[in-house]
């Protein structure tokens, strides 16, 4: 992958799934090269996401040791956007403009800020493009 891409909560909350083998593995797969070629992106909202769902909703919760690992080990290279006035003005045009949940238009805004080519994710639809960004969705 040689184009900076952007993973959607649902990517590392798959990646920890021990009932999706097949999500799992190709969850795994993008933060694996995500990771080694340093072309994935997240923001803090995915980890503020990952960890309300893997402290809290997963059946097994992860213990506080293994998510601080996480946070070092996992997200902290990946994560370059942080939140900001400016990230939440263009999140608003991107609600307004198309029809988005308020924390898909976050994602779509900080995967441009990031000037991303991808956005893997399940939560919109494959192949929609907003400007330059494309959604793709890794599990089809």
């Amino acid at each position: 992958m040689s184009a900076k891409f952007f993973l959607d909560t649902n990517i590392f909350v798959y990646s920890l799934d021990q009932t999706a083998a097949f999500k799992r593995a190709r969850a795994q797969e993008l933060i694996r090269d995500g990771s080694s070629t340093r072309m994935a992106v997240v923001s803090y909202q995915v980890v503020q996401e990952f960890f309300n769902v893997a402290l809290r909703k997963m059946t097994v919760p992860m213990q506080l040791q293994d998510a601080d690992l996480y946070l070092r080990q996992v997200f902290t290279p990946l994560l370059r956007v942080t939140f900001t006035p400016e990230l939440c003005a263009e999140a608003f045009r991107l609600f307004s403009r198309f029809s988005l949940s308020w924390y898909d238009s976050l994602i779509v805004a900080a995967a441009q800020q990031a000037q991303c080519e991808v956005l893997y994710t399940e939560d919109l639809q494959h192949g929609q493009a907003f400007g330059s960004l494309r959604v793709v969705n890794p599990f089809l």
